[in-house]
C-alpha cells in the first residue's frame, strides 16, 4: 500500500484549547479553518482528531468543514472548531520486550526509530519497554537523537505487562498539556499486569489520550517447541475506542512502514470541535462521518461530558 504524505500545512500551530482537561475553551476559527488561537471565555468544546482515508487507504487532505458530520449520542452537532493544519503531539512509544520478542526486538527498535525521526520540531516524546517491569527513557524531549539512543538501551524481561504499560504511560501524560498519544507494540497477551483492561480503557477515554496499537505475530522457542504468538486483542479495542489505528503485522518486514505510517497519520489529522448541549458527567457516544463517497473516518468513539474533570487517573 502506498502512503501519501500529508499536505495539511506547516507544523507548529498549537491549539491550547485542546489541553489536558476534557472540555476547554474554544478558539474562534474562520470558515476556512485557517486561524486559531483566539479564545472565547465561557464556551466549552469537545475536541476530536479525525483520520480520513480513501478506498486505497491513502490519507485524504484538503477536506473542508462541510464535509464532516459529528453525532453526539446520535444528535448532529454544529462544528465550532475546524482545523486541517498539523498539530503538535506529545507521545509515549512503548515496546514489548518480553521473552517472546527476543528474535524481533532489534527490528522493532529500528521500526520505532522511524517514528521518532519523523517527530516535528514542536513534538515531544519518550520511549519505553515493558516485560516483567516497566521502563521509560525519562522526561519528554524533542531531541530525536536522544530518543533513538534511548531505544537502543531498552532491555529484555520475561512476562508481559501490557495494561500496566499503558496505565503508566497515561501517568506520564497526565500533567502534559496539548495533544497526547501512546504508540504501543506487543506480540502476545497480557500475562502479569496489576491494571485491568477495563480500567485502562476507561481512563484513556476520560483522559482523552489517543492510543495506537501494533500487534506483531512472531515466532520464538518457549523451551519446548517453536511457538507463534497471537497479539492481545484488547489492544485493538483500546485503539478503536480512542481513535488511534491498529495494525496487525505478520512479518517484521512491515515494522518500518507501519511506524512511519503512524507518524504521518498523527501529522495529517483533522481537528473538529463542538459545544456539548449537556455536561451531565456521563459517557457520550461519538460518531464522525465524512459526507463524500469512498471515504473512511477514524476518530474516538466517546467522551465524558464534564467540564471540570482533571486529566489523570480517575478516582
Amino acid at each position: 500500500m502506498r502512503v501519501h504524505l500529508s499536505v495539511f500545512g506547516v507544523a507548529g500551530l498549537a491549539l491550547a484549547v485542546f489541553a489536558a482537561a476534557p472540555l476547554l475553551s474554544a478558539p474562534a476559527t474562520d470558515t476556512a479553518g485557517q486561524q486559531a488561537g483566539v479564545f472565547r471565555s465561557g464556551a466549552k468544546v469537545v475536541p476530536i482528531y479525525a483520520t480520513v482515508t480513501d478506498l486505497q487507504g491513502s490519507l485524504v487532505p484538503n477536506l473542508v468543514r462541510e464535509d464532516f458530520e459529528v453525532l453526539d449520542n446520535n444528535v448532529r452537532q454544529d462544528l465550532i472548531v475546524f482545523e486541517n493544519q498539523t498539530q503538535p503531539i506529545t507521545a509515549v512509544v512503548m515496546i514489548d520486550s518480553s521473552g517472546s520478542m527476543t528474535n524481533s526486538l532489534k527490528l522493532v527498535k529500528t521500526g520505532a526509530e522511524e517514528f521518532v525521526v519523523r517527530l516535528l520540531t514542536q513534538d515531544k516524546a519518550q520511549v519505553g519497554a515493558f516485560n516483567d517491569k516497566i521502563q521509560f527513557s525519562g522526561s519528554f524531549t524533542a531531541d530525536r537523537d536522544e530518543l533513538v539512543a534511548a531505544l537502543k538501551e531498552l532491555d529484555y524481561g520475561n512476562s508481559t505487562r501490557l495494561y500496566d504499560a499503558i496505565d503508566q504511560s497515561l501517568d506520564k501524560l497526565a500533567a502534559v498539556e496539548g495533544r497526547r498519544v501512546i504508540v504501543v507494540l506487543t506480540d502476545g497477551d497480557d500475562t502479569a499486569s496489576k491494571a485491568g483492561q477495563g480500567g485502562v480503557l476507561s481512563r484513556a477515554t476520560q483522559d482523552e489520550v489517543m492510543i495506537y496499537g501494533i500487534g506483531l505475530e512472531s515466532d520464538y522457542f518457549n523451551g519446548i517447541r517453536q511457538v507463534r504468538t497471537s497479539p492481545d486483542r484488547v489492544l485493538r479495542k483500546i485503539a478503536d475506542e480512542t481513535g488511534g489505528g491498529y495494525y496487525l503485522l505478520k512479518a517484521t518486514a512491515d515494522l518500518n512502514t507501519t511506524f512511519t505510517r503512524i507518524a504521518q497519520e498523527l501529522h495529517s489529522q483533522y481537528v473538529l470541535g463542538f459545544t456539548p448541549t449537556a455536561l451531565d458527567g456521563k459517557i457520550h457516544k461519538l460518531v464522525v462521518n465524512v459526507k463524500r463517497p469512498g471515504m473512511k473516518t477514524r476518530a474516538r468513539k466517546s467522551y465524558v461530558a464534564t467540564s471540570d474533570a482533571p486529566a489523570g487517573k480517575p478516582k
